[in-house]
């Protein structure tokens, strides 16, 4: 029984080392903040979506512009068509919002232990290209299901080509007749894509960081609504201009009306059909979408992660 208690007492001292800095409340708070800004926002997801991919494809609708695309899908299919693809949207938005804080908060944790100083940008930057990286590995099935689902054209091809009815009927089809390699197209540069996070949480640390230095607070001090907002629409245009060109690739792989053989393929196609603006095709919309849908994250996120780890330590106490 000594031998029983010494290993149980030595496997919580080696769990509690291990998992001292992995709190619940960061994914609760950023499934909560993901969930909440897509579900308000998914419309323009669908249409950023249909412009990324409008290479010429005759079966493609034609959209003039933004509200051209949201008033068209409005009269083809109402409410249900502006919301096609919501589910796996939703599940791996906030799967990839709660995930990312969870890996991100852990990660920066583990580097700052027993240091006295903030970290450098380039740290910022390594630990949110990591958590984006652990993250992408979960939840890129779900993406690939999300565009396989908005890219169904109700009302311009015959509904027997509908191929899929649901989350779950896509994920499982896919699997059938491409196998786990399906499941994962896209994920080189949606791997790439981590850099947009990584840029985009540097920018947001770093702001955060500078302005409660230039206002004399302390450097972790909790800020208002309004300066959350500011500071994350801020860090989010800064991401999306500097890489949203992978966004359009990883469409473009993963859409089912098409074939390619891999990321040059994309790239190279793309160039030689539509030149440099075939790589931002969509940003519109998504600049549109993604800045409120970021600055609701990261409100919530803060909110509730401030609410619940509050919580925790009156617990302590």
């Amino acid at each position: 029984m000594t031998g029983q208690g010494q290993s149980a007492s030595g496997w919580s001292a080696w769990s509690s080392t291990i998992f001292r800095h992995v709190h619940y409340e960061n994914l609760v708070a950023g499934v909560t903040g993901g969930v909440l800004s897509n579900l308000a926002l998914h419309p323009l997801d669908l249409v950023k979506i249909r412009f990324a991919v409008s290479d010429g494809l005759e079966l493609r609708p034609k959209y003039k512009g933004i509200l051209h695309c949201l008033t068209t899908i409005w009269k083809l299919d109402g409410l249900r068509g502006l919301y096609q693809g919501v589910t796996p949207n939703v599940w791996g938005a906030g799967l990839s919002w709660g995930l990312y804080f969870f890996f991100y908060n852990a990660i920066k944790s583990y580097k700052t232990e027993d240091r006295a100083e903030q970290l450098e940008a380039t740290e910022y930057l390594i630990s949110a290209a990591e958590a984006g990286a652990m993250t992408l590995c979960i939840t890129n099935p779900l993406w690939v299901t999300k565009t396989r689902l908005m890219l169904q054209y109700d009302g311009v091809v015959n509904a027997s080509q509908r191929q899929y009815k649901g989350m779950f009927d896509t994920l499982v089809k896919i699997y059938k007749y491409e196998g786990v390699r399906g499941l994962y197209k896209g994920f080189v540069p949606g791997l790439f894509g981590t850099s947009h996070g990584a840029l985009q949480f540097m920018a947001y640390e770093l702001l955060k960081l500078k302005y409660n230095q230039h206002i004399n607070r302390l450097p972790e001090a909790q800020l208002s609504t309004v300066e959350y907002i500011s500071v994350a629409a801020l860090s989010k245009i800064f991401a999306v201009a500097a890489t949203y060109p992978y966004q359009v690739i990883r469409a473009r792989l993963q859409d089912q009306h098409m074939f390619y053989n891999g990321v040059l393929d994309v790239m190279t196609k793309t160039w030689r059909k539509e030149g440099i603006s075939g790589f931002y095709k969509g940003i519109a919309p998504n600049l549109i979408r993604v800045t409120p849908a970021c600055c609701i994250t990261f409100v919530v996120y803060e909110n509730v992660s401030h609410f619940l780890l509050g919580l925790r330590k009156d617990d302590i106490n």
